[in-house]
């Protein structure tokens, strides 16, 4: 079966035909099946009126412990997410009323940022289903080729965290 990215390689072959374009059959892939998944999480989440951003947080913060609270650093670590953009994404949610920032009792210039009722019932609703979409997206693999594939993107992630670009 032949997709775009065999298309583009074809090209790049005729173009180039000196040059070895064999990582971007799997770059070309993987940047594909990203924007192809993320499409889906996305238009599941709006179903609940949520965005991927919003819910990302709401869920960090719903599997930190029943307290349901993290500082913006404990937030940002845990979600993926460099702390500015924490910080935006929290003036939102909070107006949403989905999260409360108080003064941390520990350190005074800190802020705690904890779930508020609607913000647990919001994420505890499409939770469910978002965990469905992923699965429906994996269900053209085995368990096995998923532990695979964890395992491989694993590794090529943990090998471009700080690599320089040549």
């Amino acid at each position: 079966m032949t997709d775009q990215v065999d298309r583009i390689l074809q090209q790049w072959h005729v173009a180039k035909p000196g040059l070895d374009v064999s990582p971007m059959a799997v770059i070309g892939r993987l940047s594909r099946a990203t924007s192809a998944v993320d499409q889906r999480i996305a238009a599941t989440l709006a179903r609940h009126g949520l965005d991927p951003s919003t819910f990302d947080v709401l869920a960090t913060l719903l599997r930190s412990g029943p307290a349901h609270q993290l500082t913006p650093v404990e937030l940002a670590r845990d979600a993926m997410i460099s702390t500015s953009a924490v910080a935006q994404r929290l003036k939102k949610i909070e107006q949403l009323g989905y999260i409360t920032r108080q003064p941390s009792p520990v350190d005074g210039r800190g802020t705690l940022v904890a779930l508020t009722p609607s913000g647990i019932r919001i994420v505890e609703s499409a939770l469910p289903e978002h965990v469905e979409t992923e699965r429906a997206v994996l269900g053209v693999l085995t368990s096995a080729e998923q532990r695979q594939l964890a395992t491989l993107l694993q590794k090529i992630s943990d090998s471009a965290v700080g690599a320089t670009v040549p």
